[in-house]
């Protein structure tokens, strides 16, 4: 079951490559660069190349939640983060772009410093089979302060935002998104036999919202940023944000564990978040972009 678990996990990686670097072109292809608009997301909702790279994510998805079910994270959990590097090979072809040496090194301390925070994770959590109300009432208040501050942004500075203010928000939004789909599933799933009655409304409404917010910040990080960096912050920020709810609010961190790991733990994750800033600077698409900003404006002033 443990190789059916990979396989899938594999697929899953190359579907979520492909899905991304396909809606990526699409969102840059409408939008010219700028800021991503509501007429605008409804024309993507017609392009047949958007529409196929949705697919492809939805799929790929699907394949790794299968995997987690069927395999330890230890395993399942890295082996996602090789679709940063699936995507930064193919996109690099599709724009005809060189990747240079910061990029190679932001990756690999993404996918290094992500793998790293899993691993160490698995060993000093444990699973939590019964949430209480509160502390599932304190994550959807979380959340709901979360998407207040990301969505005044967005209102405020939807012009100034760049490409990773939206993929730290992405990421951090679905990483709720997950526990709370983790929860509910629970919920379903209590010996009880209450099913959804069990399912606060709340925690729905709350997912719905991050949802919404999280999708619509991940198609303007395609219109400001290469899909590499999207990639990035869905395989880096949202486990880390996702394990760290599990420590901190669900009380999913062994009593034995030294101040050791903890400090590994913050140290991997330290380098993976510093990756994904290093790529969203000094990925070569992100440099053009601003050496043709420059030049614009060099023109524009003459």
């Amino acid at each position: 079951m443990v190789w059916v678990a990979v396989l899938l996990a594999v697929f899953g990686a190359f579907c979520l490559a492909f899905g991304a670097q396909k809606q990526g072109s699409a969102v840059k292809a409408d939008t010219g660069g700028l800021a991503l608009s509501s007429h605008g997301f409804l024309r993507l909702l017609r392009n047949p190349r958007w529409v196929l790279g949705l697919l492809l994510l939805c799929v790929g998805m699907g394949m790794n939640a299968v995997a987690l079910v069927s395999a330890p994270l230890t395993v399942v959990q890295p082996i996602g983060a090789i679709a940063l590097v699936i995507t930064t090979v193919v996109n690099a072809r599709d724009q005809d772009i060189t990747i240079n040496r910061a990029t190679m090194v932001s990756i690999a301390a993404c996918v290094t410093g992500s793998a790293l925070f899993v691993l160490l994770a698995v060993n000093v959590t444990q699973e939590n089979h019964h949430v209480n109300q509160e502390d599932e009432l304190t994550i959807v208040l979380l959340l709901a302060l979360a998407v207040g501050v990301f969505g005044t942004l967005a209102v405020m500075f939807r012009h100034r935002m760049g490409a990773f203010v939206y993929i730290l928000g992405a990421g951090m939004l679905f990483g709720f998104v997950a526990v709370l789909t983790r929860i509910i599933g629970k919920h379903l799933l209590d010996p009880n036999g209450l099913a959804l009655l069990n399912v606060q409304w709340y925690s729905v409404v709350a997912i719905a919202a991050a949802g919404g917010l999280g999708s619509w910040f991940v198609q303007s990080a395609y219109s400001g940023g290469p899909p590499d960096l999207v990639i990035a912050g869905l395989t880096v920020i949202d486990p880390i944000v996702g394990i760290a709810i599990g420590i901190v609010i669900l009380g999913e961190l062994r009593p034995d564990v030294h101040a050791v790991m903890a400090i590994a733990m913050a140290t991997a994750a330290s380098l993976a978040i510093v990756g994904v800033i290093a790529l969203s600077r000094h990925h070569p698409e992100v440099t053009k972009r601003r050496k043709d900003a420059r030049k614009a404006a060099g023109r524009a002033s003459h």
